[in-house]
């Protein structure tokens, strides 16, 4: 693709340390001119993340993990949708993570996403995910409560705590060959609310819509801070962030798929090699099957 590396390189954070959210236009296109334009690479694109998707599958060896993180409404769902549009779906999985069940409250909070994670050979989608733990808990203490962690480990360290332990899994999970990509989709107030009443205002968009995400909406201040310091404690070269504009779908889509792309490209992936033995065996079979009708 013409601007795969571009894109990559202006929205990846692989180091944290100095991150400020300020800094990430949420309307940036990074010159790519209009609608059309990026409906004609994501075509590219969506065709070369097929093409890569079906060597990852067939070599079996690496895995996949994307995750995507926003507020409400900056178009988690529809990225999914069009940048995966072309992947074969027996070589890709996806989950959403909603507020935990009885069961899930029972386990640790890493325990829900680590039974999803994907095989091998698979590419594993989580629309939200752990770092629920540390933007909805953090924003809303009161779900904290509802864990019921032993009262001597909720203390003022527990953010920093779980970034460690966060940042430990995908440690983890990338030494065991899940490549770990993280999105952060960046919109705006002002495009969440005009999405928000679109959804009021179109009778085919209503069921989008829910009284929660008004109350969310006004808790905008504390998740932009939530959302700046965990990226800043778990941005990491081998687990990126992609702080991506969103303000404008038709980038947004464009740019994660560019970054998708961007992750299968560097593991060198190529169709398993037949040894000796099973070109005989092939060979074998070709020659039955020519001599029969």
């Amino acid at each position: 693709m013409k601007i795969s590396k571009k894109l990559v390189k202006l929205y990846r954070v692989d180091h944290g340390k100095h991150f400020r959210l300020k800094d990430h236009d949420p309307a940036h296109t990074s010159g790519v001119r209009d609608k059309e334009e990026a409906k004609q690479l994501l075509e590219e694109g969506v065709a070369k993340l097929a093409e890569l998707q079906d060597k990852l599958y067939a070599q079996d060896i690496w895995a996949l993990l994307l995750i995507f993180q926003a507020m409400d409404a900056a178009g988690k769902d529809g990225v999914i949708k069009h940048v995966m549009s072309g992947v074969n779906p027996q070589g890709c999985q996806v989950y959403s993570f909603k507020a935990p069940s009885t069961e899930e409250l029972d386990h640790d909070y890493l325990w829900r996403t680590n039974i999803r994670m994907p095989e091998r050979g698979r590419i594993g989608i989580f629309n939200r995910s752990y770092y629920e733990e540390v933007l909805v808990v953090r924003v809303h203490p009161e779900v904290l409560k509802a864990q019921r962690i032993p009262p001597s480990l909720v203390n003022k360290s527990i953010w920093e705590e779980r970034f460690e332990d966060i940042c430990a899994y995908e440690r983890y999970l990338t030494r065991q060959g899940i490549v770990i990509r993280k999105f952060f989709l960046n919109v705006s107030k002002a495009e969440q609310k005009r999405r928000f009443l679109a959804r009021l205002e179109e009778p085919e968009k209503n069921w989008k819509f829910s009284a929660a995400d008004i109350h969310e909406r006004a808790c905008w201040d504390d998740y932009m801070d939530a959302y700046e310091d965990l990226i800043r404690h778990t941005a990491a070269h081998d687990a990126p962030w992609h702080v991506i504009p969103a303000d404008n779908k038709w980038f947004s889509h464009l740019a994660v798929s560019d970054a998708i792309i961007d992750a299968l490209e560097d593991l060198n992936l190529s169709y398993p090699q037949v040894d000796a033995a099973k070109k005989k065996e092939l060979a074998e079979a070709r020659r039955k099957l020519e001599q029969k009708k």
